[in-house]
């Protein structure tokens, strides 16, 4: 299975229709597999005494609230006919991330998305996590700040919700549904786990990429990677650790005004990751160590034979006086060294022959 790229938009298109179309445009121009945008109403996402991060008082005005921003930000609804269009005549595949439930049936009801992304910051919004298994539709659930057990109990709700009906009445019913979950497969079928930094750019040391080891290693479902970090090297690094998944923030030009575009991508770095993974994939293999065909044409180049150090006539005994070892690996086997001191030549070697015996 190739891995999945997701170019994330996000909100990089700064509330324009046109600029959303041309990202589209350049993810797919870049060879991802799908581009990502970000869906929400601005005053049911963030109350008015929500800050921004520190990150974006930086690449924002310092003054505004978080909802002021978020309000800029917005994708209008009508532009999403197209835009989903676009990316099916491009052949890229349609994703958005909901950040509440009106929006989270605008993209399932009205845009007929076939798979959610959840963000990090909605990994403890237990009521939206149960809505969003209520669509029945498969999920990548981003685990940015979040410990193994918030994973898990996460992983309950959306099990609960896939298996279940009705409001689950406490913990002990949400622990059963993941038990049942895990024993029926339903989450292996329906659930992808990103690892995640939320921070903007993250730090390389706290980047953490072990930590896919062990949600795949607690949980059994199929781990990605959503980067934070600044440049390909951190993705591809992913990639050959075993990631399914790679999200990564891309802009048209990293000196537009808004919260993301300086720790994103640009056009031709994101062609350069998407390059670069599948080189990985390809280098990856199957795990089997034996020659491969082009190698099988190297082998007796590279490799040795038994040669005639001297002259040696028919009879004499193979010594270390009369045998060496040199290139090329057409002759008897150096391994066979031993087993040949001190057996009769079954004929005449010139010296710098190759040994046949």
């Amino acid at each position: 299975m190739s891995v999945y790229i997701i170019a994330e938009a996000g909100v990089n298109h700064n509330g324009s229709p046109e600029l959303a179309k041309k990202l589209v445009e350049a993810a797919a121009d870049a060879g991802a597999d799908a581009v990502k945008f970000q869906t929400f109403r601005a005053e049911k996402l963030a109350s008015v005494l929500a800050q921004k991060a520190a990150y974006q008082k930086e690449t924002t005005e310092a003054g505004e609230s978080q909802a002021d921003m978020l309000r800029k930000l917005e994708l209008p609804a009508e532009a999403y006919p197209e835009l989903i269009a676009l990316c099916k005549g491009k052949g890229i595949d349609f994703l958005s991330t909901p950040f509440e439930a009106d929006s989270l049936r605008f993209l399932t009801e009205e845009c007929h998305i076939l798979k959610i992304k959840i963000p990090s910051g909605e990994i403890t919004n237990g009521p939206f996590l149960l809505e969003i298994s209520r669509t029945g539709l498969p999920v990548i659930l981003s685990t940015g700040m979040s410990t193994l057990g918030e994973v898990e109990k996460a992983l309950s709700v959306l099990a609960y919700g896939y298996l279940r009906e009705g409001a689950p009445r406490g913990n002990e019913e949400l622990s059963r549904a993941f038990a049942e979950a895990q024993n029926c497969d339903i989450l292996r079928e329906k659930v992808s786990l990103l690892h995640c930094t939320t921070e903007y750019p993250a730090p390389y040391d706290e980047v953490n990429l072990a930590a896919m080891d062990a949600m795949k290693m607690a949980f059994g479902l199929q781990v990605g990677y959503s980067d934070h970090t600044e440049g390909i090297a951190i993705p591809l690094a992913a990639v050959a650790r075993g990631a399914k998944i790679i999200e990564k923030h891309f802009t048209l030009d990293k000196t537009l005004p808004g919260p993301d575009h300086k720790a994103s991508l640009a056009p031709e770095e994101l062609g350069a990751m998407v390059r670069g993974i599948r080189q990985i994939e390809a280098a990856i293999g199957d795990g089997c160590k034996a020659p491969t065909a082009r190698e099988f044409g190297n082998l007796s180049v590279v490799r040795k034979s038994l040669v005639a150090k001297r002259d040696i006539r028919e009879g004499e005994l193979f010594s270390d006086d009369n045998l060496v070892v040199k290139r090329p690996a057409l002759g008897t086997s150096p391994m066979r060294y031993w087993e040949l001191l001190g057996k009769k030549a079954s004929r005449n070697y010139e010296a710098d022959a190759l040994i046949q015996e």
